[in-house]
């Protein structure tokens, strides 16, 4: 006899897993919603009287951070100090029962606090521990100091960022930060994944420049094989031609990515120049990019002729790789983002319209997360320490009045 279907949404695929996240700022709490956006239980450590700096972030709306709001919605927040013995015992007792442990220290710091991998996987030899730093925890530079725009520079992107006659650039976002965090999210599934076939946990360590020169690894092949550096080329690619950002007749901007030789054909179908094919100055993508200012002047000049709306539907008819240049109110208008990317972050003081990117993938029979609310300072610290520590009320209060966990806020 066949069963009737559930109705009840389907888990996430790290359902059951729990994480202690003692990252602060951005790396390593992106790798602490990553795991939570696919069903982990993520627990966020955090200074009982300060908190996340993240929460002093500016933009801020009615005090509440933007940035903070969007990678921990959803997390529970426990106020705990670690630079105190009896704080730092807390969280070893946490990490006996967690999967996975996040953190973002400076290497060694862990080690002088007696919470190195060693001392922690002796309580609980299944522990993940995810280690993100600016330079890892090997090498001459482990020691350094690192945040986001020092390893924009130090992996190479800072220096290709740019237009030719315009100083490197670094981008005015978390991006160095953030491609780690969810490489260290990548890493701490794959360490589950051995433990589930092992029995035995592991060290993932992320440096804050290591996935971002990975993405920029053909300037590094290019100059060890040839002898040539990348440079910047605004928003060429450097490798196909026709490509870049245009602006249409009635000021909108749009990309155009002819990057390989079909499409290039069909751009020229579009543009009402099949003359071009044939052309040998562009008939090839190695002709293309020896004659890419020419070529570049006769799209924008076509691009310039008519609205992007026209520009854009004429591009969509030949099949030809183009979008427009959105903004956030383009995005949040835009139907497609609003059906399978954007989501309501709801329970805050930034409104009932409040939304954001949801998870950065989607799982069949998942349907994702929900967002509701964004912890305060130890807002979890009683539920978490009293109802799954078993710690008595009377002993919670002599640690809140001796500052090592804060109350609730």
């Amino acid at each position: 006899m066949m069963q009737p279907e559930s109705s009840a949404p389907a888990p996430g695929p790290l359902a059951g897993v729990r994480v202690l996240e003692l990252g602060s700022m951005y790396a390593a709490p992106t790798a602490g919603r990553m795991l939570r956006d696919f069903g982990a239980d993520v627990v966020k450590v955090e200074d009982p009287a300060a908190g996340d700096f993240a929460r002093q972030w500016q933009p801020a709306h009615e005090g509440l951070a933007i940035g903070f709001s969007r990678l921990n919605s959803g997390k529970r927040s426990i106020g705990i100090d670690l630079r105190r013995p009896e704080g730092r015992a807390l969280v070893r007792r946490l990490a006996a029962g967690a999967d996975v442990v996040i953190e973002n220290f400076r290497p060694g710091r862990l080690e002088a606090w007696g919470m190195g991998y060693k001392e922690l996987s002796q309580d609980n030899p299944g522990l993940v521990l995810t280690r993100v730093s600016g330079f890892g925890q090997t090498g001459p530079y482990r020691e350094r100091p690192g945040f986001g725009t020092v390893a924009e520079t130090a992996s190479g992107y800072a220096y290709v960022n740019g237009w030719p006659d315009t100083p490197p650039t670094a981008p005015p976002f978390g991006f160095a930060d953030s491609i780690a965090g969810i490489s260290a999210a990548f890493g701490t599934a794959m360490a589950l994944y051995r433990r589930a076939a092992t029995g035995t946990g592991t060290e993932v360590d992320v440096a804050l420049y290591e996935p971002l020169m990975f993405i920029l690894g053909d300037a590094v092949l290019r100059y060890t094989a040839s002898g040539e550096i990348t440079e910047r080329h605004g928003n060429a690619s450097g490798s196909a031609s026709p490509r870049g950002i245009y602006q249409a007749a009635d000021g909108a901007w749009l990309s155009i990515a002819a990057s390989n030789q079909t499409i290039a054909m069909r751009l020229f179908e579009a543009m009402g120049r099949p003359e071009l094919k044939a052309d040998e100055r562009y008939a090839t993508n190695a002709a293309r990019m020896a004659n890419n200012d020419a070529l570049q002047e006769i799209v924008i000049g076509w691009v310039r002729s008519r609205p992007r709306d026209a520009i854009l539907a004429t591009l969509d008819e030949h099949d030809v790789v183009a979008a427009p240049v959105n903004d956030a109110r383009d995005i949040t208008r835009d139907p497609h983002f609003t059906e399978r990317t954007l989501v309501e972050l709801a329970g805050t003081v930034l409104g009932p319209a409040a939304m954001m990117p949801g998870p950065i993938l989607h799982v069949k029979e998942y349907a994702g997360p929900s967002y509701e609310g964004v912890p305060r300072i130890g807002e979890h610290t009683a539920e978490i320490l009293g109802g799954e520590l078993g710690m008595a009320s009377a002993e919670l209060d002599g640690l809140a009045a001796s500052g090592v966990i804060g109350p609730a806020r």
